[in-house]
């Protein structure tokens, strides 16, 4: 670990996801809701005096030309011209493939990191159109706080959320996006909502309940397919639903509640079924690595 420095690359859950249409090259529109949480994947950088751009360590499961991480890098160097290199070392907590957006998350430190440590320069909207190029989810860990998104996910505006926990649960499942998307039982024409609107509704919930859960007009469209489809997923969602209302985050397998307090998250997690991976979190307001761009 001599000369990396360490970076954290936080974990999303989506509060609510709607299908609202979809575009003639066969992307989906949306409207959605990011959440930042304090629980994280550790990325290690080490720049180097030479080009090259490659993994200290490896990642189960992703070839390093898929590696988001190498691609990012690769990316920046490619649009900058720059001539300095990078070693990368990635140590993963955020489940892979579930829908917790590790691998963006990771993809869009590394954007944050390099600028600074490579002395580029650049600002936050030309790291957010690179970070678009890497993934639809890219461009959020990189706009700094919680956020309202739609179009395929990039139009970002801030959004002010209260202080929760989570106890975010994962099953053993892989949950193929692509397959979930093209599924003819998905309902891909959500009616559009407005960001007011959803502000309000989670207002009024915490006011009245106290457990700040978010009415039943505002779901994940996903999470009807992908249930039918991974009866992990469903089992898990339905053990969960019964400490309250329980939601799948992106495209899954991961699922999640809201809970006032961390004692209840504590609770509720330590008696999840061993077949599932789980951890609490309390959500952020805002990006750990916002300070690095102004």
């Amino acid at each position: 670990m001599q000369d990396f420095q360490a970076f954290p690359a936080p974990a999303k859950i989506n509060l609510f996801l709607h299908i609202v249409g979809q575009r003639a090259d066969g992307y989906h529109l949306l409207q959605t809701v990011f959440r930042l949480l304090d629980y994280y994947d550790t990325i290690y950088l080490k720049p180097t005096d030479h080009k090259a751009i490659k993994r200290a360590n490896n990642v189960p499961g992703v070839p390093e030309d898929d590696d988001l991480c190498i691609r990012a890098a690769k990316l920046l160097q490619q649009h900058t011209g720059c001539t300095r290199g990078v070693e990368i070392m990635v140590q993963k907590n955020i489940p892979m493939g579930g829908g917790l957006g590790g691998g963006s998350s990771d993809a869009a430190t590394v954007l944050l990191a390099l600028n600074r440590l490579w002395e580029l320069g650049l600002p936050r909207q030309t790291l957010l159109e690179l970070g678009l190029k890497l993934g639809a989810d890219v461009p959020f860990f990189i706009y700094g706080t919680n956020a309202w998104a739609e179009g395929v996910g990039e139009q970002l505006q801030p959004i002010q959320l209260h202080d929760a926990y989570y106890v975010v649960l994962t099953p053993d499942a892989h949950v193929s996006t692509a397959q979930i998307f093209a599924n003819k039982q998905l309902t891909k024409d959500s009616n559009p909502q407005i960001m007011s609107t959803f502000s309000g509704v989670a207002q009024l919930n915490a006011a009245d309940s106290g457990d700040g859960n978010i009415k039943p007009e505002f779901i994940n469209s996903l999470e009807k397919v992908v249930c039918s489809l991974y009866p992990e997923v469903f089992d898990c969602l339905s053990w969960l639903k019964q400490y309250g209302d329980a939601r799948m985050s992106g495209s899954g397998a991961s699922v999640f509640l809201e809970v006032a307090n961390e004692e209840i998250a504590n609770r509720i997690c330590n008696e999840k079924p061993a077949s599932v991976r789980g951890f609490v979190a309390k959500g952020l307001n805002q990006h750990p690595l916002i300070g690095l761009l102004v």
